[in-house]
């Protein structure tokens, strides 16, 4: 007889704030997010704190009032952890546990920690681990960390150095080996890279948990992990693909996300540089979450940021056949028609009469409008193989 394991949640409440550049509905999504983050980590969220406020308060994010309220929730409840959506100060976040005794996580640790728990290979584990130093450094103060050593130990200490001083020399340290490790790797995946030859290169790239692993093993028959949580796939997938005699390369990327840790874009690099020398782009969007407009902005922001926006892209609607939208009654007069209200038909006259790339709408888990998807990416990369081989093109159509 098999006994089911029971997963442990860690008990959990997150906070938000309402600010001139964020209202309520766009606070809801962020924390909407924020507690699909937490659940990913292995955290239950109880809670959520909301308050309104024209900017965070110096010293404990929250007003005095509000962070009363989350201590007296928290010890009433027992609740061990508390994630704010936004990046706190050093500061804060020491001032924040002194008053509710229990871990305080930004949403920029939090993520950090998702790839700590989903880095697979010693390169993604290194690139985690030089993000997560890179995070720490300006937060040692009033930390008994002491890393690699045990506190007050005799001869572990430089001269006339204070162990504050001794931990940010041992993070220091630490941060430029892993930078030289990661320049060494980056070197040979280089290398790597150069040595794929003729074949044009498509890179998959979207927000995360849209569907990339999912369509990577049906185009390519491969069994790349996919999962329905966030960040399920760290390590760069590369597979060969033929489609009509024509072979090319698919390479399965890193999701992005809304405010994503700039550490992470920085030890990310190799990782990224699949997209930036990629020849053609497929932006996987899932067109059944509510945001995914904001999640494309997204997308295209870091695109910009990695200097990869220029580049042919096709828009690949997937999950179509969740895509749910709500109904107007046919005697309903009042409400007014919007984009909650839009059909999938809409959804293509709106992205088909754009100007620039193409827009495929897709279900890759039902394998539904696959055939055109694959009619698309074999012209576009058809098209991209000409223009870099018109010799070999001419013999292959001349000699069938």
């Amino acid at each position: 007889m098999i006994e089911k394991v029971k997963i442990e949640y860690e008990k959990a409440v997150l906070i938000g704030l309402i600010t001139q550049n964020q209202d309520l509905e766009k606070s809801n999504e962020y924390l909407d997010e924020l507690e699909f983050l937490t659940f990913t980590a292995g955290g239950e969220v109880l809670k959520r704190f909301v308050q309104k406020l024209a900017t965070p308060n110096s010293r404990t994010f929250l007003g005095s009032g509000k962070i009363e309220e989350v201590q007296e929730y928290t010890k009433l409840h027992e609740v061990g952890l508390v994630v704010f959506d936004d990046e706190l100060t050093p500061a804060q976040q020491r001032n924040i546990e002194k008053i509710l005794d229990c871990k305080v996580l930004d949403r920029t640790n939090l993520i950090l920690d998702i790839f700590a728990q989903r880095a697979q290979t010693s390169y993604a584990r290194t690139q985690v681990e030089l993000a997560q130093y890179q995070y720490l450094l300006p937060r040692l103060t009033g930390m008994w960390t002491h890393l690699e050593r045990q506190r007050g130990g005799i001869g572990m200490r430089g001269p006339g150095e204070t162990e504050i001083e001794t931990d940010r020399r041992i993070v220091r340290d630490r941060i430029s080996l892993l930078k030289k490790k990661l320049a060494k790797v980056d070197k040979q995946m280089s290398v790597q890279r150069g040595n794929r030859g003729a074949l044009v290169r498509v890179a998959l790239v979207g927000y995360t948990n849209v569907g990339k692993s999912t369509l990577m093993n049906v185009i390519s028959k491969s069994d790349v992990f996919a999962e329905n949580k966030l960040f399920a796939t760290l390590d760069t997938t590369v597979r060969k693909v033929v489609i009509k005699n024509l072979p090319f390369l698919v390479s399965d990327t890193v999701g992005f996300i809304r405010k994503l840790p700039t550490q992470l874009v920085e030890s990310f690099k190799s990782t990224l540089d699949e997209v930036r020398e990629a020849d053609l782009l497929l932006h996987i969007v899932d067109i059944s979450h509510h945001s995914f407009e904001d999640h494309i902005a997204s997308v295209e922001k870091i695109l910009g940021e990695i200097n990869a926006s220029d580049k042919p892209c096709v828009m690949v609607f997937n999950k179509i056949d969740s895509y749910n939208p709500e109904v107007i009654e046919e005697d309903d007069l009042i409400t007014e028609k919007t984009k909650a209200h839009y059909t999938l038909e809409d959804w293509k006259q709106t992205w088909m009469n754009r100007e620039k790339g193409e827009a495929i709408f897709i279900s890759a888990l039902k394998k539904n409008n696959l055939e055109e998807f694959k009619k698309i990416v074999y012209d576009k990369v058809k098209e991209l193989h000409i223009k870099r081989f018109p010799y070999n093109h001419f013999l292959y159509e001349n000699y069938q």
